[in-house]
């Protein structure tokens, strides 16, 4: 059977019903990144933040209800607030400088509550309210004061607790540039190839020099930069403030792919395509030539990258990444195939190649949004890794259970957390029918390690997350 070439771009009025469809979930296709092995990574002194989130933690759990909060005064002074006098030395004796205030977080935390629950009757003019723990108070801020007392009025919160503070700041939405999501523009629905410096690069046949462009989500996005088709099919958008550009590729499925950067994969390496309209999942095949040309009913294009993956109307502009190690590839161009039934070995979709557009846009100082190789786990090196996830305040215990020594000598474990958490780890002992705490690390951060000397036994790690949901690494060695 005969197939024609097409260039993927989608009408607006016959594009916006897919692009708004919701994507369906589907099974995670290998995409693993690979993490060179190290050596345990030696610990960092802590500096004035993470000393005063240590000593914040270690208040709170104290004082409980007499706890006023905390915070850094003059770049390096841990300040911790409390309602009882009585509880001064105790703050002093941890190093921190003491404050007695009028009230406890948890009420301040319970009348920001309250005016949550009644954020609907803010006017426009009440732009944002807080816990303000220097000032002892909730500050709303508004540029009408007249609104602000209304709005705290109308939550029937004790406005005692309440300053309100005049200011002009309007907040906005900042959105996520992301490969492989919709962009509309005055005709067509096309998607994002990848972001680089001041906004994305996407399909030259989508739009022209000039043209405005919209989010997914309709909000007002950016403008072409600059546009090349035929002859070539690139070109770049410059996004305003509210989009910000990220080193992502969607997946279809909740998760991305991160871009690590733009080396050239051989003919034969599995690649795969993200795009707007192909959204239950991403499409992978092998690159099986280069440098082809494709004469389109609008032109020739030069130099694209042809691959067996398929691709539908408004996919234009899509990424092509490779399957393991987050290099950048194509833009997508056209196709001969369709993925509407599935995709098969008859499918073939051409890409604009990045290496070519980077180079271009490289003289305007844009380059490519890339994560790098990604920092070296810290866990890696050790005699046994095991892994995990958490919600907040809940705990696991590793590995499987339990492991047993016979030697003394010294237990080392290292825990990896995601950014955003406070997760800690404490090694255990059995003693009989009982579990001892030998050892711990209990730091603010998401990342632990423990080094203890011990006797022959059974011991165990704790993985507990004081604060935050996650996925973790657990690394340990064993006398």
């Amino acid at each position: 059977m005969s197939r024609k070439h097409l260039v993927l771009g989608i009408g607006a009025a016959a594009g916006l019903v897919a692009a708004l469809v919701t994507p369906a979930q589907a099974g995670e296709p290998a995409f693993p990144a690979a993490r060179q092995q190290a050596a345990p990574a030696a610990p960092v002194a802590p500096g004035p933040g993470d000393r005063a989130a240590r000593v914040q933690k270690q208040l709170r759990l104290s004082l409980g209800a007499k706890f006023g909060g905390a915070w850094i005064a003059q770049g390096s002074q841990v300040v911790v607030a409390t309602t009882d006098a009585s509880a001064v030395k105790k703050i002093e004796a941890a190093g921190a400088q003491a404050k007695v205030v009028t009230y406890a977080e948890a009420k301040l935390t319970s009348v920001q509550a309250g005016l949550n629950r009644h954020a609907a009757s803010a006017a426009k003019t009440v732009t944002s309210w807080r816990v303000d723990t220097t000032s002892n108070r909730v500050v709303v801020n508004a540029s009408s004061t007249a609104a602000a007392k209304r709005f705290v009025a109308a939550s029937g919160v004790d406005a005692s607790t309440v300053k309100i503070v005049r200011s002009t700041a309007q907040p906005r939405l900042v959105h996520d540039i992301v490969g492989g999501e919709r962009y509309w523009t005055t005709q067509y629905g096309c998607s994002v190839a990848f972001s680089v410096t001041g906004g994305f690069i996407s399909a030259g046949h989508c739009g022209k020099t000039g043209e405005t462009t919209k989010g997914s989500n309709q909000v007002a996005q950016g403008t072409f930069g600059g546009s090349s088709f035929p002859g070539d099919d690139y070109a770049w958008i410059d996004t305003n403030s509210q989009w910000t550009p990220t080193p992502k590729v969607t997946k279809w499925n909740g998760s991305y792919e991160t871009v690590r950067g733009a080396t050239d994969a051989a003919i034969g390496a599995r690649t795969c395509r993200s795009g707007g309209t192909t959204n239950t999942q991403i499409w992978c095949g092998p690159i099986q030539a280069r440098n082809v040309t494709v004469n389109y009913q609008e032109g020739a294009v030069n130099g694209l990258i042809q691959a067996n993956i398929c691709a539908d109307p408004g996919d234009s502009g899509g990424a092509l990444i490779t399957e393991t190690g987050g290099q950048a590839q194509g833009i997508t161009s056209g196709t001969s195939g369709s993925c509407k039934n599935g995709q098969d070995s008859q499918d073939t979709t051409y890409f604009q190649p990045v290496d070519e557009v980077l180079q271009i846009i490289a003289k305007n100082g844009r380059q490519l949004i890339t994560q790098g190789s990604g920092p070296v786990n810290p866990c890696d090196g050790f005699q046994t890794k095991a892994a995990g996830s958490l919600t907040s305040g809940s705990s696991s215990y590793q590995p499987g259970g339990s492991y047993a020594t016979t030697a003394a000598g010294t237990h080392t474990a290292c825990l990896d957390g995601p950014e955003g958490v406070d997760f800690d780890l404490y090694l255990q002992k059995q003693n009989g029918g009982t579990w001892t705490t030998v050892a711990s690390s209990t730091s603010p951060n998401p990342d632990e390690s423990i080094t203890y000397n011990g006797a022959a036994g059974t011991y165990r790690y704790r993985v507990h997350s004081y604060d935050g949901t996650g996925e973790y690494t657990l690394g340990f060695s064993k006398p």
